[in-house]
């Protein structure tokens, strides 16, 4: 699959989420911005060996191995200002701020951990029988099992949080985001993990 019709894909996606809706600027230039930020976590993806598609080329996800000390501020300030620049605005920018301090502080402080950056299926592709959905998750469990670390994500749609638990994701924590909408923070932890403890 061409990388121009995966970035088209994931733009189309971010147009159903919430928090894409939220931090892109409603002005004319929409639909650009959209684009542009498609771009951004695609090409990011692609750089870190970090993007799945599903077999039938209708699901995409990114999954990024990473850890807290991954976090560096003056490296993804370029980045992070092109964001601001062609996608948010600045005032939106500030809230975004604000709200990613508490969203990082429920990812693990230590160690590494596969983060669920994003997961998205065409609407054509999607319902239990479809079986794109599982095909993804076993692929998610498959490199949280091989690497043996634990997996996040989050969402602020209840039915995808529901959708993650029947998965066999674990719902750990609910917030009140700003917006007015609940966040669900959500994790597997491979057997191996468990047996640990």
């Amino acid at each position: 699959m061409e990388r121009e019709e995966i970035i088209q894909n994931v733009a189309t996606l971010l147009k159903e989420i919430p928090s894409s809706m939220e931090v892109v600027k409603n002005d004319s230039k929409r639909d650009q911005r959209f684009q542009y930020l498609a771009t951004h976590m695609v090409d990011k993806a692609l750089e870190k060996d970090a993007l799945i598609i599903s077999e039938n080329q209708k699901g995409f996800a990114i999954l990024f191995k990473t850890s807290k000390k991954d976090e560096n501020f003056w490296k993804e300030l370029p980045e992070q200002l092109g964001l601001v620049w062609n996608v948010t605005g600045i005032k939106k920018a500030l809230k975004i701020l604000k709200t990613q301090k508490f969203i990082k502080s429920q990812r693990p402080q230590e160690g590494e951990y596969l983060y669920c950056w994003f997961w998205g299926i065409l609407e054509d592709s999607r319902g239990a029988d479809k079986q794109v959905g599982k095909e993804m998750k076993d692929e998610f469990y498959r490199q949280a099992n091989l690497y043996n670390i634990p997996l996040y994500a989050e969402t602020r749609m209840r039915q995808n949080s529901l959708v993650y638990q029947r998965f066999g994701f674990e719902l750990f924590n609910e917030w009140q985001h700003p917006s007015g909408d609940t966040m669900y923070f959500l994790r597997y932890i491979p057997d191996s993990l468990k047996t640990k403890k």
